[in-house]
């Protein structure tokens, strides 16, 4: 499992970015990934994340995304 930190999210849109630890491409976040308790699936900017990394059709995307 991959780790990072939520470049940014938009909320209404329900995707962002997140940027991985130890450099590389930036990971694409749909909100449908999200790991949730429950609760609104969202991400904070700056938030630190764990994540799959998949490829998806526009590139590296993220999947099964967990706050860390």
């Amino acid at each position: 499992m991959a780790s990072g930190t939520v470049k940014w999210f938009n909320a209404e849109k329900g995707f962002g970015f997140i940027a991985q630890d130890g450099g590389g491409a930036d990971v694409f976040a749909h909100y449908s990934s999200i790991i949730s308790n429950g609760g609104f699936r969202e991400l904070q900017e700056g938030q630190k994340v764990s994540f799959d990394v998949t490829q998806g059709p526009k590139g590296p995307q993220a999947e099964n995304i967990v706050a860390a």
